[in-house]
């Protein structure tokens, strides 16, 4: 086998490295097994089957084949009742499927991938027994969400045709499917893999070996960091969900989507990556912790972060109303006028300074900080610092209001007041660097550029994997190119500077490219 791996360590060929190059034919792949036909496993199963290929179902024993049989039958009459399958596709639909309690029925399968719990003992010994039973020619998957492929590939005699392809939930309709490669893949299989993902109408993208891939190496990073904000009281559970909702457009905030994905799901998850990375930023916060231990994993168990099953929405509480006559703004001149313009516009009167020189507002009823930083500096060299409250303006509909030290309840009211006459949703917080939004927000960009400089992931595949795997309305390099490299490298030193994690210090990368003047990383990573 051609050694091509320090060009292109997943395996992957471009346009210009055509399979036959290797000096073989590439694979096709008409028969597949999918061991595990748990709600994972069945959408797979159907995936597969929606394209043409049979498919060989295998469970451990009757019970579990018939609920696995029932979750198909389940699946695909939904889609019928929907009007997109006829019954006849139906019955077709099902009758490429076969289904097994012995492993033994894999023997001529072109591919195997398996979809039963993430446990590595489980995998490896499914994987050693697969290897036994299946032809020499076949593939053998993982959809392993986390584990090491290098480790699950070490247990058989043909580690190059052990490649991970990890579907997202629900498989029939996600259209992300990561490719997984090892460093001894064989030259050209995970391009074959993704081919198949895209005949399977999926959107594949093609990463190396490490803990989390794509989509949880960096969504779980965020979700664990938002754990840390909530334990510190930076803000409440419910302002950071809807900061980061309203505030980001994401589908939904890092609580509601940690109930989701199930606590337990979550921890486990953090505790793979800490075990490769080291980095604090994965280690499961203790609050995670508390949770599972106490049995509240999520929406499954009817409590989580959140309670479910009430009927009841928890909103959060109204702040103190107090009238305010003169509104004094410090800030940038862009911010600033633009604030002054929106409270002139509902009838309030409002007064700028520049952080030079507060005189102008020293008399105001409060004291409007525009800012993403801590503002307790501005407000000591008040006669009334606690007048002085830290706004900080996220898209159209959210604004921070940070509370410092010194501010009292009457203005921090006022403010969140004056926000919801402005037509934005409040966001309650703390006086720290880069507040809620960018707090969460920076730290993830920053993953992601380590991970691009890493060299296991292109940016657009980075991209591709967030928008197609979360939902998200843009990839993190289309968001760094928004807001700008240098803005983010800043807000990272800031952050570094208040809190003194090493993972928030900003990536090498990120500084070189500030320097050498690039507008943007994806002109960059091209």
């Amino acid at each position: 086998m051609t050694n091509r791996m320090s060009a292109n360590p997943t395996g992957a060929y471009g346009p210009d490295e055509p399979l036959w190059e290797t000096g073989r034919m590439a694979r096709t792949f008409e028969t597949v097994g999918v061991v595990g036909l748990g709600t994972m496993g069945a959408g797979i199963a159907e995936v597969f089957a929606r394209s043409g290929l049979n498919v060989i179902g295998v469970e451990a024993d009757d019970a579990a084949l018939a609920r696995g049989r029932g979750h198909l039958e389940s699946s695909t009459g939904k889609v019928v009742a929907r009007g997109r399958m006829s019954t006849q596709e139906q019955t077709a639909l099902l009758g490429r499927i076969s289904f097994t309690t012995s492993r033994e029925d894999l023997a001529g399968a072109d591919l195997v991938i398996e979809a039963i719990p993430e446990i590595m003992e489980y995998k490896r010994a499914l994987f050693a027994d697969l290897d036994r039973i299946c032809k020499p020619s076949a593939v053998l998957a993982t959809n392993t969400s986390s584990l090491s492929v290098t480790a699950i590939a070490a247990a058989t005699s043909r580690p190059a045709q052990v490649v991970g392809m990890h579907f997202f939930n629900p498989a029939p309709v996600m259209r992300l499917v990561e490719v997984i490669g090892t460093v001894v893949i064989e030259d050209g299989l995970a391009a074959e893999v993704a081919g198949l993902a895209r005949r399977l109408g999926k959107t594949p993208v093609t990463v190396g070996d490490r803990a989390g891939f794509v989509v949880n190496r960096l969504l779980l990073g965020y979700l664990n960091h938002a754990c840390v904000l909530l334990e510190s009281g930076l803000s409440s559970r419910d302002d950071i969900d809807v900061a980061m909702k309203l505030g980001l457009g994401l589908p939904m905030g890092p609580f509601t989507l940690l109930d989701l994905v199930g606590l337990d799901t979550s921890y486990e998850v953090c505790e793979v990556l800490f075990r490769e990375s080291r980095d604090r930023r994965h280690a499961p916060a203790p609050m995670l912790r508390e949770l599972v231990t106490a049995g509240l994993l999520g929406r499954k168990t009817g409590r989580g972060f959140y309670s479910y099953g009430e009927g009841t929405a928890t909103v959060p509480e109204a702040g103190p109303k107090a009238a305010v006559s003169v509104a004094g703004i410090v800030g940038g001149v862009p911010e600033a006028a633009r604030l002054l313009t929106d409270l002139d516009a509902a009838g309030f009167k409002a007064v700028v300074a520049e952080p030079s020189d507060l005189t102008p507002v020293a008399d105001a009823d409060v004291v409007i900080a525009l800012s993403e930083r801590p503002v307790i500096e501005l407000a000591v060299r008040l006669p009334h610092p606690e007048r002085l409250v830290g706004l900080h303006l996220v898209g159209d509909q959210v604004a921070e209001v940070a509370s410092t030290v010194l501010t009292s309840d009457e203005a921090a009211g006022a403010v969140r007041d004056l926000v919801t006459v402005l037509g934005r949703t409040s966001v309650r917080c703390g006086d720290r660097a880069e507040f809620v939004v960018n707090a969460l927000l920076y730290p993830y960009l920053n993953d992601a550029i380590r991970m691009l400089d890493s060299g296991y992931a292109s940016a657009g595949d980075i991209d591709t994997a967030m928008r197609l795997g979360c939902g998200y309305p843009a990839g993190p390099f289309e968001m760094l190119d928004v807001i700008g490299l240098e803005r983010v490298r800043d807000g990272l030193r800031a952050l570094y500077a208040e809190y003194r994690e090493p993972s928030f210090a900003p990536a090498p990368l990120l500084d070189q490219l500030v320097t050498a003047g690039v507008s943007g990383i994806r002109a960059y990573a091209r």
